[in-house]
């Protein structure tokens, strides 16, 4: 007969908390670089615990990001003209916002997204029809400079 050991959920729940306030962290200094590219962008915690933040970019006219992320999960909403084209959740919403990291890391500026493309854009594209990112390359959001 198997046994579960008490240590291994505790274990699980620790690490689970601690990747969430990683999360929150990385979402922080994202916000800070999206500011400073003049975005308007925001990331509101919870307390000082850092178990749960709010993070939100306009990338543009009527074009918002809103990212969730909470000991009870994460999620992804991008919408345009108060409409929502896209939800995800989990690692299908953490791969959207690295997505996004990578977008910051090449762009230049306000309207990147929206406008034509740019040398430093260049192979960064949409999904055709739901107006989402697509994934270009893995970085961490951390070397975000």
């Amino acid at each position: 007969m198997f046994s579960w050991s008490k240590t291994v959920f505790v274990r699980l729940a620790e690490q689970h908390r601690q990747f969430v306030k990683d999360l929150v962290m990385n979402l922080q200094a994202l916000a800070l670089v999206l500011e400073r590219r003049g975005y308007l962008a925001s990331c509101y915690t919870c307390g000082g615990q850092m178990n749960s933040a709010s993070f939100m970019v306009s990338l543009g006219e009527n074009h918002l990001i809103r990212f969730l992320v909470s000991d009870y999960g994460i999620t992804w909403t991008e919408m345009r003209d108060d409409r929502e084209l896209m939800k995800l959740e989990g690692a299908e919403a953490i791969s959207q916002l690295q997505e996004l990291a990578n977008l910051v890391k090449n762009s230049i500026g306000p309207g990147f997204l929206d406008g034509p493309e740019m040398p430093e854009t260049a192979g960064m594209r949409r999904v055709s029809g739901r107006g989402a990112l697509t994934p270009v390359a893995i970085a961490s959001p951390q070397h975000i400079s």
